[in-house]
């Protein structure tokens, strides 16, 4: 392989058109180490697992999706703002580039589940997902997924002032600029860019999760996270798709 990609806090410049806007708000990030051996299988084609400190990593990222908007258009209004939960994997391609692998995105408008599906090939499901700020301002989020056999997901994260500055494991879990994923049968990659992300320290309350298992991760178990990390968010724009070998 060739020599991996070096993880930046800051985004390359966008190649051509901006085909999606994003604002995502009130972000944590909770972290697992996982084998490598464990998440390879479920890689898209031609992607092998990131890793750092020996380890791949597993994320579950709870989080406010706010003003979609596509091709440049106007925000959606209703359908392009919902509380989000998505399980990811890290992995690189061929060509040493490094990018999310996402395995499952729960969101709770059903329009924007079905159309990411088919624009995008992205794995989200319809659920019932909430975001809420509890008296003492404490994020409480909860899915429900809306299939039968309903994973569900609850986070209750503690935030802080404190501020994540010149880490390079949060560089490595969250400064991702390329998306893979296997769509009509191809692994295409897809690149975004934001602002370098806002981080700072949390802790969770309470997790009870069954969106890991039921994307495949079933090592994790209910042991700690190894990494919490909490953003207050950015607006992020992605580009047009290309195929990449396998």
């Amino acid at each position: 392989m060739p020599s991996l990609q070096p993880i930046t806090p800051s985004a390359p410049p966008l190649p051509g058109r901006v085909v999606l806007t994003q604002a995502w708000r009130n972000l944590t990030f909770v972290h697992w180490r996982v084998d490598p051996a464990e998440i390879a299988p479920l890689l898209p084609p031609g992607i092998v697992p990131d890793v750092y400190d020996g380890s791949s990593w597993v994320g579950l990222i709870p989080f406010g999706m706010h003003d979609s908007a596509v091709f440049g258009g106007p925000a959606v209004p209703y359908f392009g703002t919902f509380a989000e939960v998505n399980v990811r994997l890290y992995g690189v391609d061929h060509e040493g580039r490094r990018g999310v692998v996402f395995r499952s995105l729960e969101a709770s408008r059903l329009a924007a589940v079905l159309a990411a599906r088919v624009m995008f090939g992205l794995p989200y499901m319809w659920a019932k997902a909430t975001m809420v700020t509890e008296p003492d301002g404490v994020l409480a989020y909860r899915s429900h997924r809306r299939t039968r056999s309903a994973p569900s997901s609850f986070v209750r994260v503690r935030t802080t002032d404190t501020a994540v500055l010149d880490d390079p494991l949060a560089d490595f879990l969250t400064a991702r600029w390329l998306l893979f994923q296997t769509h009509l049968g191809r692994t295409v990659a897809m690149p975004n860019e934001h602002r370098p992300w806002p981080l700072f320290e949390a802790s969770i309350d309470d997790i009870r999760d069954e969106l890991l298992p039921a994307a495949g991760i079933t090592s994790v178990g209910t042991r700690p996270p190894d990494s919490v990390l909490f953003s207050p968010g950015v607006i992020t724009r992605f580009g047009r798709p290309w195929r990449i070998g396998g």
